[in-house]
């Protein structure tokens, strides 16, 4: 295999991804690629299939047809557990933070780090310093500002929620974060802080899929778009202002090229 090779192979692959639920057809033979270091934009109307193929992903589905790859291998799926032991972390609209927990506790909840090894679990002890340097060091590492480390994440604002959301995601995967509308119910200033932690992602190697209504948003951290209709994948282009039009069309049905 040449060098060419290695880098052109997608982190993640998914082919002919098909789901059924009983005589509905929620996917048809979708196809997606996103590389390492790339924001894959993910479009559509309500109703697309968007968050149908990042189930699937992310192991809350699984396939009835179709293969997902991970740096070219194939690999089975078959829940949030196995998703996240290949890399891949979903950050979902409702957060699944733990309002009561700091952003520590949230990072390392049912993850903990305990101690020594030749006890058993139960009567091991929480390496709290440990998981909370870590933390700071994540947090560091992608620019996340905190007025109070230590308070519960229910008196943080919804930006400072998002991010320490997607935060713990990079902090367990080595290779794909997807990201459903990170930027819902939040305000300009806050949008703009969760769209540069993107950016911070991609500049750190991680592969992301960014699924958003905001076609703004999109072309201002997304490398490609890809847009879904009634379960299909109908086109991919380049996310930039010369492809904004085209876009539009596939998201609202009118008919044109796909242009890559």
């Amino acid at each position: 295999m040449t060098a060419e090779t290695i880098v052109a192979t997608p982190v993640l692959a998914v082919s002919g991804a098909t789901k059924l639920f009983g005589a509905v057809v929620a996917l048809d033979g979708v196809d997606l690629e996103v590389h390492a270091g790339e924001v894959l934009a993910l479009l559509g109307d309500n109703g697309a299939g968007k968050s149908t193929l990042i189930k699937c992903i992310s192991g809350v589905h699984k396939l009835d047809k179709g293969e997902i790859r991970i740096d070219g291998a194939p690999v089975h799926i078959s829940s949030a557990i196995s998703a996240r032991e290949f890399g891949i972390e979903t950050v979902y609209q409702d957060l699944a933070l733990f309002d009561n927990l700091n952003p520590t506790a949230n990072f390392f909840a049912g993850r903990e780090v305990a101690g020594p090894a030749w006890l058993p679990r139960g009567l091991q002890w929480l390496n709290q310093r440990g998981m909370t340097t870590r933390t700071r060091e994540l947090l560091d590492r992608l620019q996340v500002r905190l007025p109070d480390f230590e308070a519960d994440v229910a008196l943080m604002s919804g930006g400072q929620r998002q991010a320490v959301a997607v935060a713990r995601a990079v902090a367990f995967s080595s290779k794909v974060v997807i990201l459903d509308e990170p930027t819902a119910a939040l305000g300009l200033r806050e949008s703009a802080r969760v769209l540069e932690l993107v950016l911070r992602l991609k500049e750190n190697g991680v592969a992301v899929i960014l699924i958003s209504h905001s076609m703004d948003q999109v072309l201002s951290v997304a490398d490609r778009a890809m847009v879904m209709r009634r379960g299909r994948k109908i086109g991919e282009a380049l996310a930039n202002h010369e492809n904004q039009e085209q876009l539009v069309s596939w998201i609202v049905g009118a008919r044109g090229d796909v242009a890559i």
